[in-house]
């Protein structure tokens, strides 16, 4: 048996054993699985020509006669060979479930269910002799395997207890004659002999009278339409396969975060050394703007003494300019540093509302803030108000 892994390049390795292969494979990997001939059963049927469709339900029913097991304990497959009007050449493969699960103990224990499962012998047919009728001969283990491929479909196995000249110039000739009686044509347009049995060259090449060629392992084998992976395999691959999609989906989402988080801590790095140099240029600067502090406090202070704008009679000469009418009245004006208050009265409330806002927009004033509150009613419907004033 060989497994072979496809990522993106190729290395052959020698492996004894599947639990070697194992250790070299994760969950969800896209690998196949070749299955050595002992453990299936290949026929080459011969049925009508129907739809394709078909054709997989009836090598089944074919296949079911010829094992001794329920269909739900086996998994077939098959490809076509030939077909023609008269009817179609087909090579159907079957396997016993539970042997296959036997077989594949070590990778299953891993959780390692392969994208394909198919025989070995069909890789090796259909890599060295994808066209005409070939015979292939090759170790699996102890033993010899002897295949007939057509058109690059297996078709016809057995097996070998051992690789012997004499053994094999007794069985060779049954082999072709057991063919001939199924139909296969055994004028073989190749003989493809695996390297490490050089020493059967002869014998070979003795009884069937044409050259054979050599093969070595296939990097990578081509690939065959024949799938013997179970429905429960299949199911369980999905879910692995899923997970695993997952899995990269909660890496990356998680990758994403950390570079965020990173993102995040150096921005906050920046933001940081911005302000440590801010906060040293303030420190820097402290002396200057205190200065202009004070200076300004000292000129706030002076300026109702030396700004002429401040002075009392400015302000109260503005204030009368601001008077809309005869109406209105200054009763009462009172100017400190801090603030400036106006009272008056009004012959209507109206009047007085309207003193107050041609004082606020007044330009002459604009060094105040004024405000007045709701003006008092006489009882000759006189308004009785309140200006004050404060400085900006």
């Amino acid at each position: 048996m060989r497994l072979a892994q496809h990522n993106g390049t190729w290395e052959v390795r020698g492996l004894t054993t599947l639990e070697e292969a194992g250790e070299l494979l994760n969950p969800g990997d896209d690998f196949v699985l070749g299955l050595p001939v002992a453990v299936v059963l290949a026929q080459r049927l011969r049925l009508p020509t129907v739809d394709p469709d078909e054709f997989g339900e009836m090598a089944r029913i074919q296949i079911e006669k010829a094992m001794p097991y329920s269909t739900e304990e086996m998994t077939t497959g098959s490809e076509i060979i030939s077909q023609a009007e008269e009817g179609s050449i087909i090579s159907a493969i079957a396997v016993h479930n539970e042997n296959l699960s036997e077989l594949a103990a070590p990778l299953l224990s891993r959780g390692l269910i392969p994208r394909q499962v198919t025989v070995y012998a069909a890789q090796r047919a259909a890599t060295h002799a994808p066209k005409g009728s070939a015979l292939l001969i090759y170790p699996e283990g102890e033993s010899v395997v002897c295949a007939i491929a057509e058109e690059g479909r297996l078709s016809f196995t057995r097996t070998l207890d051992a690789a012997d000249p004499l053994r094999l110039q007794q069985d060779l000739p049954q082999l072709t004659l057991s063919a001939e009686l199924q139909g296969i044509n055994t004028s073989f347009s190749k003989i493809l002999l695996d390297e490490s049995l050089y020493g059967l060259r002869e014998t070979v090449e003795g009884i069937f009278a044409i050259p054979a060629e050599f093969m070595a392992v296939e990097v990578p084998p081509a690939d065959t339409g024949l799938n013997l992976l179970p429905e429960s395999w299949r199911q369980r691959r999905a879910q692995v396969v899923k997970r695993g999609e997952w899995r990269k989906r909660l890496i990356w989402a998680g990758s994403a975060y950390a570079a965020l988080l990173v993102l995040f801590l150096i921005y906050l790095f920046i933001l940081r050394f911005q302000i440590s140099r801010l906060d040293r240029k303030i420190a820097l600067d402290a002396p200057r703007t205190e200065f202009v502090k004070i200076t300004d406090a000292r000129w706030r202070a002076l300026a109702p003494a030396i700004d002429p704008g401040y002075y009392p009679i400015e302000v109260l000469q503005h204030l009368s300019d601001s008077l809309p009418s005869a109406d209105v009245r200054i009763t009462k004006f009172d100017q400190s540093a801090r603030q400036i208050s106006v009272e008056g009265e009004a012959n209507a409330a109206a009047l007085a509302y309207q003193f107050a806002e041609r004082v606020k927009k007044k330009p002459e004033l604009k060094m105040f803030q004024f405000e007045m509150a709701s003006p008092r009613i006489l009882p000759n419907d006189h308004a009785q108000f309140r200006l004050e004033g404060k400085p900006r």
